[in-house]
């Protein structure tokens, strides 16, 4: 009796040293470490480093210009100064962690930094498509139905749009990211720069059946809202024929959106590209630039699109390059 009691205690003395160890030491997966790092690890934490400044000084100026100044206190730039916040929100899930990655020469993250990153870009990812749909939307009104404009378009309506984007946004990062945190892990390497859900999806030893079917009904929900985009757009070219105060409206305000479509919609297809069907048979440089065109490409020029087409923002932004563009003029003009 006194052997069973000594063996029982000693069973759960075991068991709680391991639960002790799960929770002292999270699990560890590694990421893709850049080619040539020791030779040029230098030049790419500039090179990030100074990518994440100029995203960081771009968007947070085009933010506080929009707050501070009340002439673009309307919805249009509401919008957009949304699409700055997101753009910032998103980066910050990526380069700190690739800048203490070089700095460190260490290239690993804990499962649940590695869900947090994830969620972190892939919810500004699926935002930024879900605010260009709204401002889709907000366009179509101003250049279709004006005289409606600012019954419909109130800043009400504007804020529960935002609100509804955030919604709709993070309750599919949500679930996917629940999808894929509870499922088992057997593989613990990401052949990525940065964390990704199919790349999680794909260290498990279980079935990614729920997963599949999930992945490809987000996308195309978020590839509906790209269609409603391009739809919409067509109906803007077509009302604009017969005003030419319509079309001058167009081409100021609707180019810089389809300019950003553009971006986010290769910058997208890019990703699916690399996780889903990427290949060990294309070359290193090829992967990790279609990994990286998501995380460099739209909040760099999203922000440069916008400001420095639209006059109204571009004036009060950049103001010496509007400067400098008006004395070239008159000197022209002379």
């Amino acid at each position: 009796m006194l052997y069973c009691l000594i063996i029982s205690c000693d069973l759960k003395d075991c068991s709680m040293n391991n639960m002790m160890d799960n929770v002292s030491y999270p699990m560890i997966l590694t990421l893709m470490v850049p080619k040539e790092t020791k030779s040029y690890k230098h030049v790419y934490f500039i090179c990030f480093l100074a990518l994440y400044l100029l995203i960081l000084s771009i968007n947070i100026r085009l933010v506080m210009v929009i707050i501070m100044e009340k002439a673009l206190h309307e919805p249009m730039y509401m919008f957009l100064c949304h699409v700055c916040i997101n753009g910032v929100f998103g980066a910050s899930g990526f380069y700190p962690k690739i800048l203490s990655d070089l700095i460190l020469d260490s290239y690993v993250i804990s499962f649940h930094m590695c869900a947090l990153q994830t969620y972190v870009i892939y919810s500004s990812l699926l935002f930024e498509i879900t605010i260009l749909t709204v401002m889709a939307y907000d366009r179509y009104v101003a250049i279709c139905k004006p005289l409606e404009y600012h019954s419909k378009l109130t800043k009400i309506t504007c804020v529960k749009l935002i609100l509804f984007s955030w919604v709709f946004t993070n309750g599919f990062c949500v679930t996917a990211a629940l999808l894929t945190n509870l499922r088992p892990i057997c593989k613990y390497h990401i052949d990525k720069l940065y964390c990704d859900n199919w790349s999680i999806v794909k260290l498990s030893c279980v079935s990614s059946f729920v997963n599949n079917v999930f992945g490809y009904a987000m996308t195309v929900t978020f590839f509906s809202l790209i269609i409603f985009i391009i739809v919409s757009y067509f109906k803007l070219i077509s009302a604009c024929k017969a005003s030419l105060e319509s079309r001058r409206k167009f081409w100021q305000t609707c180019l810089p959106h389809i300019l950003s479509l553009i971006n986010f919609t290769s910058a997208y297809c890019f990703d699916i590209m690399y996780s889903r069907y990427g290949s060990n048979d294309i070359p290193e440089s090829l992967r990790n630039f279609l990994a990286l065109e998501l995380v460099i490409v739209p909040p760099v020029f999203n922000p440069l699109i916008y400001g420095l087409n639209i006059r109204a923002v571009r004036k009060r932004v950049f103001p010496s390059c509007v400067a400098a563009s008006e004395n070239v003029l008159k000197r022209v003009k002379t």
